[in-house]
């Protein structure tokens, strides 16, 4: 049976109308790399100081440690500007998924490429709280602040099992919409799902290992009301 289940934030539970990408891909740009739409999906979903450095690389540019440093400060930047000119909104029927989970008992994560940072303001903002009691959306929050590498290793994910309790990874589905995501997922050891609800297409998704792709977070209740024990 599902115990836990893993949802990434930005265009998995969380419409932020496209903003990281934007936001990711100026800071970048700003350095003076080209950025290629296909390099900018790959490192989506990743920590993001891992992808700049990976895009200003594949854009032609030195990524050293000052440079780096400079750009994901002018990520941060250019994110909380224009998340307070168009705040990003839950995506239809997420709240609601996630409260049919943990009603049924299954805890639910928040797992994310934000360090804590971005992360907390952005659920703040959501009104979405966070813990085991009353009025909390999620029974925990893993942002890249909680590990040594985001993903698409799969540590996010085992800090989330440890956060809420859970010991058999094989009873943990990940979500998310991003390649890295999907990637995480089966890294873990768990259940890998991937949702439509971003930038990637099903063929896109398709290409890495998973176990299901799924219109969205909205369809995951009942695939845990139906998918067999362990």
């Amino acid at each position: 049976m599902i115990e836990l289940a893993v949802f990434d934030m930005a265009g998995t539970t969380i419409d932020d109308h496209g903003i990281v990408y934007l936001a990711l891909q100026d800071a970048v740009e700003e350095t003076g790399a080209t950025v290629a739409t296909a390099h900018l999906q790959e490192w989506m979903g990743a920590d993001k100081v891992s992808a700049i450095s990976a895009l200003m690389e594949l854009g032609g540019e030195a990524p050293t440690e000052e440079r780096v440093a400079a750009a994901f400060a002018r990520f941060r930047e250019i994110l909380a500007v224009r998340y307070t000119a168009t705040p990003p909104v839950a995506l239809p029927g997420v709240e609601a998924a996630i409260s049919a989970l943990r009603g049924r008992g299954i805890k639910v994560a928040l797992t994310t490429g934000f360090d804590d940072a971005v992360a907390y303001p952005l659920l703040e903002s959501l009104g979405w709280g966070i813990g085991a009691g009353v009025g909390s959306t999620v029974d925990a929050v893993v942002t890249t602040s909680d590990v040594v590498q985001g993903r698409p290793a799969p540590f996010m994910i085992h800090r989330a099992m440890e956060k809420t309790g859970i010991h058999n990874v094989r009873n943990v589905l990940a979500a998310g919409d991003t390649a890295v995501d999907v990637q995480a997922g089966y890294n873990a050891g768990g259940i890998s799902v991937g949702v439509l609800t971003g930038k990637l297409t099903h063929e896109q998704l398709t290409a890495h290992p998973h176990d299901y792709i799924l219109a969205g977070v909205v369809d995951i209740p009942a695939l845990a009301q139906t998918r067999p024990p362990a």
